[in-house]
């Protein structure tokens, strides 16, 4: 989206230019986690029958003490202008952007349960030999995969999951060259 990339991009030159990008992140971050955990606050920002000043105060209420004054700044300067219901994409941006700048790399691995520090030490080292810079690893834990992994670095992915062997299984069964087909 056009207007949250322009924004968030905005946003990370004043807080590099106050030196305060790192708080902000954390801030963004922070948005980004509500806006995800809490349909009812995103609702709130789309929502044009609300006021500003009730805006206002939500965001006073949610994220006063918690957030840096910049970020703070934001907020108001994102309701007067009414487009407060780009925050959640204006915070997601935020986060790609300052990856961008900073060289990190996104790796996440799936797995059917949680990664002990060794495994995950592992899977580090195993993604430190397909790319340069920092490297930033997701946990997701979906047990339906039964066992393995997943791992998604950018646009390539590696499938060894116990789930996807056994589907390739079911696929070379049930086309048997030796099975006459008789449809």
């Amino acid at each position: 989206m056009i207007v949250a990339s322009r924004y968030a991009k905005s946003l990370i030159d004043l807080a590099k230019e106050t030196k305060q990008l790192e708080e902000v992140r954390k801030d963004m971050q922070l948005i980004k986690d509500v806006c995800r955990s809490s349909r009812d606050f995103v609702s709130l920002l789309e929502s044009p029958v609300i006021k500003t000043d009730k805006k206002l105060a939500v965001f006073q209420g949610l994220f006063s003490g918690k957030v840096s004054k910049t970020t703070e700044s934001f907020l108001k300067l994102m309701a007067t202008k009414r487009r407060e219901g780009y925050l959640g994409d204006i915070a997601k941006s935020f986060d790609e952007q300052y990856k961008l700048l900073k060289n990190i790399t996104t790796a996440q691995v799936t797995t059917a349960t949680a990664l002990d520090a060794a495994t995950k030490n592992k899977m580090l080292d195993l993604v430190k030999k397909t790319v340069t810079g920092e490297i930033e690893l997701v946990e997701k834990i979906d047990a339906s995969l039964i066992g393995g992994f997943v791992l998604t670095i950018n646009d390539k992915q590696v499938d060894q999951s116990v789930k996807r062997k056994l589907n390739d299984l079911r696929k070379d069964f049930t086309g048997n060259a030796y099975i006459p087909n008789l449809n």
